[in-house]
């Protein structure tokens, strides 16, 4: 019991200070964005509704059992069935990341890109961090349709890119959540700057060397 607890009060100050440093650098802005963790017991810490990611209160946090139901804290936060579908198709990841950041949901209403892999292996870090993005397709907010459609993308991807909303990021760790999200929305930013130019991104065989690395 008081390894839970240990471990329990650990990542509830660990997800306040992401959310901090998130909100800090201007990834997330007002009560957007939203970040869980999965406990070795299989419940899960996440953030409330209506929360600022940079004024999160650690003992507030709310914590859900494997089935998304409430056993303490504030009323998570109202898209918690995504982070928990994402946790049914991946096992092995234990966080999971969702923002709202400009470039990422930029690159969410652009045309013509593909949608299987919205953007290009610009750089060995993208690749290793994040590698394919696919995208799904637009939801209203709150409309469990979406979670389906999260799940068809999920199981192949830990990164997918929700169509006019913004990424939605899994991890084995937080911090692999949180350093994944960031890269994708750095590689956003770049590829906007690079729009109007000829690039010249990774190869097929240097990005498939990086992800058997």
């Amino acid at each position: 019991m008081t390894a839970q607890i240990s471990e329990q009060t650990r990542m509830r100050d660990r997800i306040a200070a992401v959310g901090k440093s998130i909100f800090d650098r201007g990834l997330t802005f007002g009560s957007t964005g939203n970040i869980s963790v999965r406990l070795s017991d299989g419940t899960v810490l996440m953030t409330p509704t209506n929360a600022s990611l940079g004024a999160l209160d650690p003992e507030r946090l709310s914590l859900v059992d494997s089935n998304g139901q409430h056993l303490d804290g504030d009323k998570p936060t109202k898209e918690a069935f995504l982070h928990m579908c994402v946790y049914c198709q991946r096992p092995h990841s234990d966080a999971v990341v969702h923002l709202h950041s400009t470039h990422s949901v930029a690159i969410s209403v652009m045309e013509g890109l593909d949608p299987d892999d919205l953007l290009p292996p610009l750089t060995a870090y993208y690749v290793m961090r994040v590698g394919r993005l696919p995208l799904v397709p637009y939801y209203a907010p709150g409309d469990t349709a979406l979670a389906r459609a999260v799940e068809e993308r999920v199981g192949h991807s830990h990164a997918v890119l929700l169509a006019n909303h913004g990424p939605i990021v899994a991890g084995k760790t937080l911090e692999e959540a949180q350093y994944a999200t960031e890269e994708l929305e750095e590689t956003a930013r770049l590829f906007m700057l690079l729009k109007d130019y000829r690039i010249r991104p990774l190869t097929k065989e240097q990005a498939d060397a990086l992800r058997k690395a």
